[in-house]
C-alpha cells in the first residue's frame, strides 16, 4: 500500500484510468463483434453503421493512449477484412441462388 499522501492519490488516479481504459477496451470489442455478427446475418447498412463506430472509438482510443498507433490500425484492417469476406460471401451466394 502507498505510504505518502501523492502515492495514493497517484494510485487513486491510476485505477480511474484503469477502469476508463477498460470500458473503452470493452465499447471497441463489443462493437467489432457486433459489426460482424451484423454482417453475418445480411444487414449492409447495419453493419456499415457499427463498423464506423467502431472504427471511431479506436482512432479515438488511440488518440488517448489507450491503444498503441500500430495496434489501433491492425484492429482497423483485420474488421475490414473480416467485413468485406462475409458481405462478398453473402453477394456470392445470392448471385449463385438467382
Amino acid at each position: 500500500m502507498a505510504n505518502t499522501k501523492s502515492a495514493k492519490k497517484a494510485l487513486l488516479k491510476s485505477r480511474e484510468r484503469q477502469l476508463r481504459n477498460r470500458s473503452t477496451k470493452s465499447a471497441i470489442k463489443t462493437y467489432t463483434r457486433r459489426t460482424k455478427e451484423l454482417a453475418a446475418k445480411g444487414d449492409v447498412e447495419g453493419s456499415i453503421a457499427s463498423l464506423r463506430r467502431a472504427i471511431s472509438m479506436i482512432d479515438k482510443a488511440v488518440k488517448r493512449g489507450i491503444l498503441h498507433k500500430n495496434t489501433g490500425n491492425r484492429k482497423k484492417s483485420r474488421l475490414m477484412i473480416a467485413l468485406n469476406k462475409r458481405l462478398a460471401h453473402q453477394q456470392g451466394e445470392t448471385a449463385q441462388g438467382s
